[in-house]
């Protein structure tokens, strides 16, 4: 199946916005593509839960540039350093946020050779860009520490792996264009109830997580969007 092929979801007409927590609009986090993307994960991967209503925002106190982030060497030590009166509702382990790179998962173990789930979409005809909404554990990216830059990395190579054809040579260029343009990425871990969505700058390539998700039960079929505030502040909004 060429899943490239299918359309970018909800390219039809732009959202208005979600209202968070504090009755504002939050059009800077729901009107994004990765956002759409991971509404659509929501629908694929997980009939029946609820759609994010708005946004949390998680902002790095004054004077920090990590907000509850793990050893920078990933293994030992607390990797929480902030009180629980600081966080919004629901918002913890495993996330945490790291300066400009947004948000990331510190895993107690890392794994390689997991096959997850994965969705392929496309956006724009003429110099297209991609999507990928993967289901499945977050230790399948191979570190402890699950970050933007690791994360956009991983999507490349699924990517990559999804398009190329055994056997059949004219398939590498298609493939090996598409991982490069993989623009937008959602990882829906339903284990471990945690998500990410990243962003690759098409101009810089930087990589960012914007948009870190809780997945509630079975039983609540819930889902919690958490975004990154707008400037740092001393305590969430």
């Amino acid at each position: 199946m060429d899943a490239a092929r299918e359309p970018w979801p909800g390219t039809e007409a732009e959202p208005v916005g979600a209202r968070g927590p504090s009755g504002a609009f939050t059009p800077d986090v729901t009107g994004r593509p990765v956002w759409r993307l991971l509404v659509r994960g929501i629908g694929v991967y997980m009939p029946g839960w609820a759609e994010p209503p708005g946004t949390f925002t998680v902002a790095v106190p004054q004077g920090r540039s990590e907000f509850g982030a793990p050893p920078q060497d990933g293994f030992g030590g607390s990797p929480w350093d902030v009180p629980e009166t600081s966080l919004p509702p629901g918002f913890g382990p495993p996330a945490f946020v790291a300066g400009e790179s947004g948000f990331g998962l510190h895993l107690p173990e890392r794994r390689k050779g997991l096959e997850p789930d994965r969705e392929i979409y496309v956006r724009g005809q003429e110099n297209p860009s991609f999507g990928i909404v993967i289901a499945g554990p977050a230790s399948a990216v191979g570190s402890r520490v699950v970050d933007a830059e690791g994360l956009v990395r991983f999507a490349r190579k699924l990517t990559f792996e999804e398009l190329f054809e055994p056997g059949d040579a004219s398939s590498v260029p298609y493939a090996v264009r598409a991982a490069r343009a993989v623009q937008n990425v959602v990882l829906l871990d339903r284990g471990s109830g945690v998500g990410l969505c990243a962003e690759a700058d098409r101009r810089t390539g930087t990589a960012r997580c914007p948009v870190f998700v809780r997945l509630g039960g079975p039983a609540e079929r819930t889902v919690r969007a958490y975004a990154l505030a707008p400037q740092a502040v001393s305590s969430h909004s």
